[in-house]
């Protein structure tokens, strides 16, 4: 049998891709969806902070009892509480939201293994995409608060960094918290990125290293005592343009 044998005919193969771009315009709708949909759900929530952490973390670890101790802290004190949905770090996140006064909300996401959905949830808003559901993490948060966590963390934390470093979202805090987990990344970055010149020294200022719950609170406060928390006209621009 030669090679032009196995390949499909011309009329197959167009067929073929006929049937692709079908399912491709389709796709394309249900992604418009998931960001009409988490819009609606999500746009009552302000003033909202996004905690990212490891869903790794068992739940006599000291990083899940922080981070319960920080949500709750967040949530008595009027902000709702915006995380992943799943266990580890986004369970303790939606835990110390749920039993505070403010909302517990989840952003879950579905994996090709099923993430469980931790059972703090007030709010719980299903994805299907990892970026329409980081877009809302952005959209929808005044503060972030990054724990100790892997690839995705990293990935919602520096997605954050580059957008406002670019002008593309307002400029918010990010607050790493844990010293001692995230020192070698920063020294890192001071050794790498500023020294050879692939950030400049000032965008460091955009990370805030705190360990302390209430200094956390009082941090996020203060960013926002002299201009409130609403958008200003400039900065909902910026959101349209996420």
């Amino acid at each position: 049998m030669s090679l032009s044998d196995k390949l499909p005919q011309t009329s197959d193969r167009h067929a073929m891709m006929q049937r692709f771009r079908s399912r491709e315009a389709w796709h394309v709708m249900k992604i418009l969806s998931e960001f009409v949909e988490s819009a609606e759900e999500l746009q009552g929530i302000t003033p909202a902070v996004s905690i990212f952490g490891s869903a790794r973390t068992p739940r006599d670890h000291k990083y899940y009892k922080l981070t319960e101790d920080v949500a709750r802290r967040l949530s008595d004190s009027g902000f709702s509480v915006i995380s992943g949905g799943g266990p580890g770090i986004m369970e303790a996140a939606n835990k110390g939201a749920f039993y505070g006064r403010s909302l517990s909300v989840a952003l879950n996401i579905v994996l090709p293994h099923e993430q469980k959905p931790n059972d703090y949830q007030d709010l719980s808003v299903k994805f299907n995409h990892f970026f329409s559901r980081k877009v809302m993490f952005v959209k929808h948060a005044i503060a972030y608060v990054v724990m100790p966590g892997g690839f995705g963390t990293l990935d919602e934390m520096f997605e954050a960094l580059t957008l406002i470093q670019t002008g593309k979202c307002r400029k918010i805090p990010i607050i790493l918290c844990c010293s001692e987990f995230w020192a070698g990344l920063l020294d890192w970055v001071r050794d790498r990125l500023v020294s050879e010149g692939m950030i400049n020294a000032y965008d460091l200022n955009l990370i805030q290293l705190i360990d302390d719950p209430q200094q956390i609170v009082d941090t996020i406060f203060k960013h926002y005592e002299t201009r409130g928390f609403a958008a200003l006209p400039e900065e909902r621009e910026q959101l349209l343009n996420l």
